[in-house]
């Protein structure tokens, strides 16, 4: 099987080396094409057996299964120009959350599916978020889930939670990094170790602290209650995170959902000039 990939900035390039990386296609396979053709040339030097093509309609001529990884507002433009080369046999694979599998089913022929991806899918490892669309066929589903299955755990989810579960599997490792750093400035702050011995301590215990979960020796509560002494350290500073958090991550949802919406209502005003032509 030849997967296309068209587009290739961050989220594309973490996809293209996750697929390659994760054994998903062999770089032979793979035909890839960004609008600065540079950016994919540098792809290149990592995997010189990649196919680098002009367009994205060299692609999809030469692939089963094509990634569209752009911009929101830069999709229906493109689909525009590319649907009377998807012939009813291929895949068409979004990994952009503001526009739905059934508007893109609304202007192509083939089979359509959204997966969102994180970027911790680079390890080889997280969720990657799967919406398939209603006529995606059978074939085409399976074919979809072994590739992601190669680099993540495919999670298929509703159309009414794509941004929520898109801000915990996709965004939310930029939401923890903030997190950790404030952690560590804290800690810099207010006692005498070194920025470097706490940034390598934080770093060891996050990666560890993945491990027990992984290999479910503790949930979340599980973990706290284990590590926390009644009348000790820990105790203490959990009631400061008690105290002084607050709300901050009810309002963390609340604006990250305004934004969805905003993005929604750009991307409905292309599809739904469509339906009044």
């Amino acid at each position: 099987m030849k997967l296309g990939i068209i587009g290739t900035g961050n989220m594309g390039t973490i996809l293209i080396q996750s697929l390659i990386e994760g054994d998903a296609v062999s770089p032979g396979d793979l035909i890839i094409t960004n609008r600065s053709i540079e950016k994919a040339f540098k792809l290149k030097s990592d995997y010189p057996d990649v196919h680098i093509v002009r367009t994205a309609i060299e692609v999809i001529k030469n692939t089963d299964v094509i990634f569209v990884c752009i911009k929101p507002l830069d999709i229906y433009p493109l689909l525009t120009d590319i649907k009377e080369e998807l012939s009813p046999e291929k895949c068409l694979v979004s990994i952009t959350s503001p526009i739905t599998v059934e508007q893109i089913e609304s202007v192509v022929p083939c089979h359509v599916a959204r997966v969102i991806p994180s970027i911790v899918n680079r390890s080889l490892s997280g969720s990657t978020l799967v919406t398939f669309g209603e006529n995606c066929g059978e074939l085409q589903r399976n074919q979809l889930l072994a590739i992601l299955k190669k680099f993540s755990a495919p999670i298929c989810i509703e159309e009414n939670i794509t941004r929520v579960a898109s801000d915990i599997c996709s965004c939310g490792p930029a939401f923890f990094s903030y997190l950790l750093e404030r952690f560590i400035q804290g800690a810099v702050t207010e006692t005498k170790i070194t920025k470097e011995q706490a940034t390598q301590l934080t770093s060891n215990m996050i990666i560890g602290m993945g491990k027990l979960l992984e290999k479910n020796f503790y949930t979340l509560p599980g973990l706290k209650e284990k590590v926390t002494v009644k009348g000790g350290v820990t105790g203490e500073g959990l009631n400061v995170l008690e105290n002084e958090l607050g709300d901050v991550f009810e309002h963390l949802f609340q604006k990250t959902q305004e934004k969805f919406k905003e993005d929604h209502h750009l991307v409905d005003k292309q599809f739904n000039r469509r339906k009044g032509e």
